[in-house]
């Protein structure tokens, strides 16, 4: 079967590829491709974070998004690069709690990530939970590394990374930062297995 085209690629295809993920207490968060109509809402996700939060999550200092970055984010599956969003249900209304972007690289079988969460919802475990997914995904696509860089000032990630098994080492980006990485095996099982279906169909939206 063919990948479908740009326009057969609609939010609803899009969103059959979510995945829902219980955290303690019960509570459910949908990690779900990024699409054009959330661009407002993330702008605002990412302006109501905390200063030391953004700053954590840029590894310097922000306000929001520039309009490259923007574009990054809307070319979801492009060259095997992804962006994602958590939501839960608050108040009757879905908001965005944690998002993430993270990037393939077939020849290295490896996958790099960056994620946050909005400080109103920290300490929920939506962290532990989102970082396991992205394990998942990564695997399903054949990465047998997953790694990210933070700031060795960010305490909160770096606890975040050795609760769910990443190795900490100092990174090639320099003294201020350290990289977490993790080995993961490609065949691992999980709910994640038609994520490559999702990341081609993606790719092939976007060309």
């Amino acid at each position: 079967m063919q990948p479908p085209s740009a326009d057969a690629l609609s939010t609803h295809d899009i969103r059959a590829f979510a995945d829902v993920l219980r955290l303690p207490g019960g509570r459910s968060l949908t990690v779900r491709f990024v699409e054009p109509a959330d661009v407002a809402p993330l702008m605002d996700y990412l302006h109501t974070l905390s200063v030391r939060s953004r700053y954590n999550r840029f590894l310097g200092a922000r306000r929001g998004l520039p309009e490259a970055e923007v574009a990054a984010i809307l070319q979801t599956g492009v060259a095997n690069r992804f962006a994602a969003i958590g939501e839960m249900r608050i108040a009757g209304v879905d908001r965005i709690v944690c998002e993430a972007r993270y990037a393939f690289d077939p020849i290295g079988g490896t996958c790099e990530f960056g994620l946050s969460v909005h400080d109103d919802w920290q300490g929920q475990g939506i962290g532990t939970a989102l970082l396991s997914n992205l394990e998942c995904r990564a695997a399903a696509m054949g990465a047998t590394g997953l790694f990210g860089d933070t700031l060795r000032s960010n305490d909160e990630m770096l606890g975040l990374g050795r609760k769910s098994g990443f190795v900490l080492s100092r990174s090639p980006e320099g003294w201020t930062f350290v990289r977490l990485h993790k080995r993961i095996a490609a065949d691992r099982p999980g709910p994640c297995r038609q994520w490559p279906i999702a990341a081609g169909e993606l790719a092939a939206a976007a060309d």
